[in-house]
């Protein structure tokens, strides 16, 4: 099993920065792909950014291609999303979420096998 936790979400302004964290635990020598998704009010969960353990593979979503950064710290078991530029859209609550195995980046959340708790991300004009 896997244990993701995130961190550092708040509230900003529109044109900000902010990063959001997620830490790993448990079986985490399993991890073949993280990801980072948010869920707007109605709105589905979608797909921000993602990455493959293995290699430096990046999925974005266009609508956050430019401003936003996924990164990760093997040693501290912990991946990250710089944001910058950040409009009122990307107001949401934003999740981790990792998959054991694959080929390439999942796109669907149905795909990823944990997932974390969320932090809110609320950004005001």
């Amino acid at each position: 099993q896997v244990q993701l936790v995130e961190s550092g979400g708040g509230w900003v302004q529109a044109g900000d920065s902010l990063s959001v964290s997620c830490a790993a635990s448990g079986s985490t020598s399993s991890i073949y792909s993280m990801g980072w998704f948010r869920q707007r009010p109605g709105k589905e969960r979608e797909l921000v950014a993602a990455m493959m353990l293995s290699s430096t593979s990046t999925y974005y979503a266009d609508s956050v291609k430019g401003r936003f950064t996924i990164s990760r710290d093997s040693a501290k078991n912990t991946m990250y999303l710089q944001m910058s530029k950040l409009k009122p859209e990307d107001t949401a609550l934003y999740y981790c979420a990792a998959r054991r195995l694959g080929i390439g980046i999942p796109l669907r959340a149905d795909q990823y096998h944990y997932w974390g708790q969320g932090t809110q991300v609320t950004v005001s004009s």
